[in-house]
């Protein structure tokens, strides 16, 4: 049975709602209460995430060994940011924290998502 957890902000703020299940072992999913409106925070596999960006120069790997030594100890604290166009999904930010996960070898990454269209996604490409 899952178990669901309702969060209460004061008015001026957006209530948000966080549900997870133990029984299909499905990652937790935080979305905004109107509708999927606004930014979803979701764990993504890192292989479905596509960087377009990633090449463009090269991390500081001073801060992703940091990193990596915080998420051993304490997990993503900041979600990287991503884009979801026509269902597949571009990460612009978070280029250390993405590393970080890849070279500990998870599967997944904490991702605040955002709903894009191609016009969006060729503005971020300039």
């Amino acid at each position: 049975m899952a178990n669901l957890m309702m969060l209460r902000f004061p008015s001026s703020l957006r209530s948000f709602s966080v549900s997870a299940s133990s029984s299909n072992g499905s990652p937790p999913v935080i979305g905004g209460s109107s509708g999927g409106v606004g930014p979803m925070i979701l764990e993504l596999p890192l292989e479905k995430i596509r960087r377009p960006l990633m090449r463009t120069r090269s991390n500081d790997q001073n801060k992703v060994k940091e990193l990596m030594d915080s998420i051993r100890q304490i997990g993503l604290q900041v979600p990287i940011d991503v884009i979801e166009v026509d269902g597949a999904y571009y990460g612009f930010s978070g280029c250390h924290r993405y590393e970080a996960h890849q070279k500990l070898g998870l599967p997944t990454i904490r991702c605040k998502i955002r709903k894009g269209t191609k016009e969006t996604l060729r503005h971020h490409l300039r």
